[in-house]
């Protein structure tokens, strides 16, 4: 058995194929290298036949959506000194539905081989990092991992710091205050704060630890006089032992006054633990998640996510892969809603370039 196959799986849902892209250009200081991925999937689960109706009064039906997607990026680096290269990457994700095509990745900056890279534009935030010990699945993505903040997570305007030294890693990076506003109420309309996260490997035990935290500035708040602020600290462990990969993650937030009249605060708490065992060619994952809001003064919670996913996925080549992937949603519908409280089922097909 190929314990590298588990770190592949581990990886998939991070990386778009950029360990197989094509060097198009290189010279003796510059390259340029094209990658990406091709995924054809089909999504069977319960969605809204009226939208617009109540949420509890939804009519629904079990119905396939095709939610396929295309990714293409351009990775460029360039010799500047001796160890150091100047950077830059992009990333367009475009979907079947033509409506939610983004930027993912636009950024540049520099690297050392020795002190790390920083870059500006849209980049990773920090906490990523630490949500990949359980975002391992081929579809499902990590409930908890999910509710970043949003300066922790992928984002423009941020400038970001990573470095590895031996066997830790360290990432921080800061999003700017924009200069967006709305034009109704006059106030800004943005996210601005940090993150930072450290990874530590132990030897080659198989075990790896990681801790993290973010702050942000929320204004997006349009009949609130003053900033709100939130904060979030995740903890994270795995261990590898043969063809077997375990992860677990804990998140602990707290967000400021919500309703001004009751100063309402909200903290929030969440977990998940992840397992992967690989068989061959095929890699089977599980991952079983649970978050919830807690409102301080009436000391009642709201379940935001409560679900088990397993999938199995079976790698042809380094290029191709199959799956299927199955998600049983444990909220409550008479709460949530027919749809939020659904199950899921994917089947996928996935080429990398």
């Amino acid at each position: 058995m190929n314990k590298n196959l588990i770190a592949l799986a581990v990886a998939a849902a991070t990386f778009s194929g950029a360990a197989s892209a094509a060097t198009v250009y290189s010279d003796d200081t510059s390259s340029l290298a094209i990658g990406g991925r091709v995924e054809a999937r089909a999504l069977l689960s319960e969605n809204a036949k009226n939208e617009n109706a109540p949420l509890l009064t939804q009519q629904t039906s079990n119905d396939v959506t095709d939610i396929s997607r295309v990714r293409v990026n351009i990775d460029a680096k360039t010799q500047i000194a001796d160890g150091v290269q100047g950077i830059g990457y992009f990333e367009r994700e475009f979907k079947s539905d033509n409506a939610n095509d983004e930027n993912r990745y636009m950024y540049a900056g520099v690297n050392s081989d020795k002190y790390g890279q920083i870059v500006y534009g849209k980049a990773d935030g920090s906490l990523g990092m630490i949500t990949d010990f359980t975002d391992i699945m081929a579809y499902a993505g990590s409930v908890v991992g999910g509710s970043k903040l949003a300066v922790s997570d992928r984002t423009s305007n941020n400038l970001a710091y990573s470095g590895t030294f031996n066997n830790l890693t360290f990432k921080a990076n800061y999003v700017f205050d924009g200069a967006a506003y709305n034009d109704t109420t006059g106030q800004k309309t943005n996210q601005n704060g940090f993150s930072t996260a450290a990874k530590y490997t132990v030897g080659d035990t198989g075990l790896a630890l990681g801790v993290g935290y973010a702050q942000q500035k929320d204004q997006t708040a349009a009949n609130n006089s003053v900033n709100q602020t939130s904060k979030q600290t995740f903890a994270v462990a795995s261990y590898t032992v043969g063809d077997l990969y375990f992860g677990g993650l804990y998140k602990y937030g707290h967000r400021d006054a919500t309703n001004l009249v009751t100063n309402d605060l909200t903290d929030s708490q969440g977990y998940e633990f992840a397992a992967a065992y690989t068989m061959g060619k095929a890699v089977f994952t599980t991952t079983y998640g649970f978050m919830k809001d807690e409102r301080n003064t009436s000391g009642a919670y709201d379940e935001l996510a409560n679900a088990v996913s397993v999938d199995g996925t079976y790698y042809f080549n380094s290029n191709f892969r199959t799956y299927a992937s199955y998600t049983y949603n444990m909220l409550d519908k008479n709460k949530v809603g027919k749809v939020a409280a659904s199950d899921q089922v994917v089947l996928g097909a996935r080429y990398d370039f």
